[in-house]
Parts: structure tokens; sequence; C-alpha cells
């Protein structure tokens, strides 16, 4: 049997667990990955591209376990009544092959996504960040918002988004928790007075969602938007003002805002300042961009984490996914029974 999370138990799960201590733990667990970053197979994702939308596998392996992330993104999707983005994921054992766990991953992405952010803000961000801009207050936005009041101490949140309807859903989902939200009126007013920029836009187009103007000294900036070649979000001069931290090179050269650089523009590994071989920020001055695209380790994470924690517990189901003959040899005779009993006409 492999264990089975589906999403009405990731939902119950999150709802027990809480979505800040998840991204807390999960924070933890993404820094110990980081720091052991060149013992994991690193492939940028294979994406199958149309006109409508992308659909992606994101595989790893440590050695030990084997996952991968079934994912789509398709921006016209709201206007048929579903989400842009929808995944799943797979964590295997690579002793056997054998899948252990099936999983739900429209949540589960976001908590981790929420968490990589947070976890490049705390090594990246001035310490004493507490304002935070939000330009796209789509699907992502209130678990950054939570993930960087947990992480980083924010307490105030600037928002912008071209769908009116967008920031309404985000100030109801947000109402109760605390923070100060503030609502725009452009992306740049957005941006102003805030410590930490979030960029997370869904067109799959060059868009220039912040001007470089817009980006003040002492700045940290997460652009996490993008994910697909010929999807950027910022100004390319804000590129040349920044320091530059990616996940995997090879990946955010074809998805990231270094698309919009030439391919010998200084950028530096995030793995490398979680594992303490390079600085992070260096001054308060200094502003630094984590150019996110998503990678297949934090996957690998947030599924090893689900695992440890949902096995035993009512979160788990079981799916009997492979088939198990007496005899391992002997697939046939799974069906050879029936098949003796047929009556031949």
């Amino acid at each position: 049997m492999v264990l089975y999370v589906d999403a009405p138990r990731m939902r119950e799960w999150i709802g027990e667990r809480g979505v800040e201590p998840i991204i807390v733990d999960l924070v933890e667990r993404m820094e110990q990955a980081f720091s052991r970053w060149l013992d994991f197979e690193r492939e940028p994702r294979v994406a199958s591209h149309s006109k409508h939308g992308v659909i992606e596998l994101m595989p790893t392996s440590d050695g030990v376990h084997y996952a991968f992330k079934y994912v789509n993104g398709h921006p016209s999707n709201p206007a048929m009544g579903l989400q842009t983005v929808a995944g799943f994921g797979v964590y295997a054992d690579v002793a056997t092959g054998y899948p252990l766990m099936v999983a739900e991953m429209n949540l589960l992405t976001a908590l981790r996504t929420a968490a990589t952010s947070a976890m490049a803000a705390r090594y990246l961000a001035r310490p004493d960040s507490r304002v935070l801009a939000l330009i796209g207050t789509g699907s992502q936005s209130e678990f950054q918002t939570l993930a960087m009041r947990a992480i980083i101490g924010v307490d105030s949140v600037r928002i912008w988004d071209v769908d009116g309807a967008a920031m309404d859903k985000y100030e109801r989902n947000m109402a109760g928790f605390g923070v100060d939200i503030y609502r725009a009126t452009s992306a740049d007013d957005a941006a102003a007075g805030a410590d930490i920029i979030t960029t997370c836009t869904a067109d799959k187009t060059n868009a220039t969602v912040l001007t470089d103007a817009a980006v003040r000294p002492g700045v940290h900036l997460n652009a996490i938007g993008g994910d697909c070649p010929g999807k950027t979000e910022l100004d390319a001069e804000t590129l040349h003002r920044a320091r530059i931290f990616v996940e995997h090179e090879p990946q955010t050269r074809i998805e990231g805002e270094i698309q919009q650089v030439p391919a010998t523009h200084p950028v530096e590994a995030l793995w490398r300042v979680v594992a303490g071989e390079i600085p992070g920020r260096t001054d308060d001055a200094e502003i630094t961009l984590f150019d996110s695209v998503g990678f297949a380790i934090e996957d690998f994470v947030a599924l090893a984490y689900v695992r440890d924690d949902v096995t035993g517990t009512r979160f788990a189901g079981e799916l009997d996914l492979i088939t198990s003959p007496a005899d391992p040899k002997d697939l046939f005779s799974l069906i050879a029974a029936p098949a003796l009993t047929h009556t031949r006409r």
C-alpha cells in the first residue's frame, strides 16, 4: 500500500497543524536540504509548452529517496472556473523503486514556496525588515504573508493587483490575522516604504510589473512569478543594480528574471549562503534579489516532511497502487484465475 494524502486530507492536516507552524518547520527542513544541496540530483524541470500554458515534471533524488511533482501553469484557467496551477507529487524509495506516498501539491506547493521565500529573506533582507509589498495577490499571496510574518516578523503589508477582486479576496482572507494592510494604487505605490518586495503575477509575458525607480537601496526582492521562458516581472535595470541569488542557475537562466541579462551576468547560489560558504546581505544599502523559479529539491523537502508528519495519522490514507502477486515473477497470476473460469462459447 502507498500512503495517500488527497486534497481533503491535506486541507485537514494544514487546518490542524496551522500554516505558520508548518512553514516554520519547512524552513528548518529547507535549510538542512540547501546545506547539502550537492547531495541531490539537480536538473532543470522537464517542460511541455503549448499555446494554452505549460505542463512540467520536477524530479530529484538524494540517493535514498526520489520525488517528483507534476504541475501545470495555465493563466486562462480561472476564466473557465479552473485554477491556474494544479499539481500532485510522488515520494519514492530509491532502493526498491516503490512509491511511498502520493500527495496533493497545490496547497503543499504554496506552503513550500512561501517557506523558500521566507528562508531567502532571512538571509538576504535587512534584519529590521517589517514591511512587505505584494505585487500580485493571487493564490500565493496569503501564504507569502504568513511566512514572512512567522520567519521575518513582518507586521505590515502593502498590496497591489491589476485585478481588484484579487485584492478584495486577499483582504477577506487576511482579516483577523493582525496584519496591517495598505491597499495601494499601483505597484510602485505598494513598493514605497517596503523593506521586502514580492512579485508574483500570472501572465506569461515579458512584463515589467515594477519599475526600477520603485526599488530603493536596502530593499530585498523576492521575484517568484518566473516559471517559464518569456515571462518576467522586473525592470531589467533593477537586475544591474541588485545582487542576484538563484536556486539552480541553468533553470533560472531559462525561466527567471535573468533571462533579461547576458549569460555572463553574475549570479550567486542561495544554497551557498545557507551553507555558510558565502555571505548573504553585506550592508543595509545593498539591493538583494532572490530570482526564484521553484526547484525540485524544495518539493522533495515538502513531500518528505508531509510523509514524516502524517504517517500513522488520520491524514494518511492508503492507495492500492502497486500490484502484489504472491510470486513477484508471476504477474499473470493476478488475472489467471478469472481467465480459467471463463466459459468458451
